[in-house]
Parts: structure tokens; C-alpha cells; sequence
């Protein structure tokens, strides 16, 4: 079920924009790459479960000890099945800024890269001047074209899906309390889904999102006139 916010001019032309982008063909040259991002927390186990065995089901103690929190960042280019999710500790600017470099540096002969993200409070291109320098901040923010999600508009974003996939089928109700251990798991998901080829079959288009909202653009208004 979706909760979608007053649909005003501003939402309508974000989801506009982000939709043209999926709708696009599949270009090398400026591929389209969606970034998403949640907290989790880190639970360890008090007391050892006991493992499954024939004619038994696996048990573990309903007791677990909180180890703080970290940080899942999906990363997905959905039409190709390239995935680059990653754990970090937070959700701070160096975090942010180390992640669109590794975006930036899986595509090194990509013309644009078109990020479709949510509207974040980070400074983005601040944020990587600060650890890169002036020149190499700008360069590495000028390698993309970012399209935001309108506000309360998040499952717009492909990324989302692709982070309910790890929590669902990899991580699942699994207790990971080390943040390497996260990490590695990240990791393996991402070997997993390129072997399996995982896409995002997105359906919802621009024609389908004016047909259940209710909306016309102009250059709709001119193909039917």
C-alpha cells in the first residue's frame, strides 16, 4: 500500500522525471543507478540455539544483546542487475561521500550517471570536497545527474525494493551484531544477485502514474490535440 502526499506541481514533475529515466533505453553511456538507504540494528546472541536437524526445527533463545546500529545503503542499477549495496556505520557526509565514489567508479566510462535518490539533508557536493579537496569533490559530483524523489515520495525509488530484497532474502531474522560481519553479508548478496541476474522489473510508468493520479502533462495534452 502506498501513502502518496499531495500531488502539487513539484511532486508530479519529480515522478515525471524519475519515471522518464526508467522508461529510457538501456544506455551504458549514462546508465540509470538508484541509491537508497536505512538504519538496522546489530543484535547479538546471549545463549547458543540449537541448529536444525532432521525432524527438528532450528531454536534460538528469544534473549539478544542490542550492538548499536549501522547503516544499509542499496545501490542498484535495476535494468542491468548490477548491484552495489553496502554496510556502513552511519549516515554520516564521509559515509555518503565514500559511497557515490564507488558508484562513480564501477561506471569509469560512463558519459553521466543518472542517481535517482531521496532528497537528503546532506550537503552532497560539500560533502565531497571535504574529504576529496575542491577539485576532485566537483569532479566526482559532476560525473552524475542526480533526479530526487519527491518528499514522502520514497517508493519511487527502485533502491527500495532492492533493500527489501536484502533484508528479506538474505539477512532475513538473522542476529549480526559486528559491522564487518554486516558488511560481509552485503557483500555476499551482491555475488549472489549478479549471479542470478536480479532485475527490478519496473512497471509503474509515466502513462500508468497520469492514468491512476488523475494528471496530464503538456506534452500529453499536445499528443492529443
Amino acid at each position: 500500500m502506498w501513502c502518496v502526499a499531495e500531488l502539487d506541481a513539484e511532486y508530479l514533475a519529480k515522478m515525471e522525471d524519475g519515471r522518464a529515466r526508467y522508461e529510457s533505453p538501456d544506455d551504458a553511456t549514462a546508465p540509470v543507478v538508484c541509491l537508497d538507504e536505512t538504519p538496522v540494528s546489530r543484535h547479538a546472541e546471549v545463549r547458543p540455539g540449537r541448529p536444525a536437524r532432521p525432524g527438528h526445527l532450528a531454536k534460538r533463545d528469544n534473549e539478544d544483546a542490542r550492538g548499536g546500529t549501522a547503516n544499509v545503503c542499496a545501490i542498484v542499477e535495476p535494468k542491468a542487475g548490477r548491484h552495489l549495496t553496502c554496510a556502513t556505520r552511519n549516515r554520516a557526509a564521509r559515509a555518503f561521500a565514500r559511497r557515490i565514489h564507488t558508484v562513480v567508479a564501477a561506471y569509469p566510462r560512463a558519459h553521466t550517471i543518472h542517481l535517482g535518490m531521496d532528497h537528503l539533508n546532506t550537503p552532497r557536493e560539500q560533502a565531497l570536497i571535504d574529504p576529496f579537496g575542491r577539485r576532485a569533490g566537483r569532479a566526482l559530483w559532476r560525473r552524475l545527474t542526480v533526479h530526487d524523489t519527491p518528499k514522502q515520495g520514497s517508493w519511487l525509488n527502485q533502491a527500495e525494493i532492492d533493500r527489501s530484497l536484502v533484508a528479506r532474502q538474505w539477512l532475513g531474522r538473522r542476529r549480526i551484531a559486528a559491522l564487518r560481519a554486516l558488511q560481509s553479508e552485503t557483500r555476499a548478496w551482491n555475488a549472489r544477485a549478479h549471479r542470478r541476474k536480479t532485475h527490478i522489473p519496473w512497471r509503474f510508468t509515466r502513462k500508468e502514474a497520469r492514468r491512476k493520479f488523475g494528471y496530464q502533462t503538456n506534452l500529453s495534452k499536445r499528443s492529443q490535440t
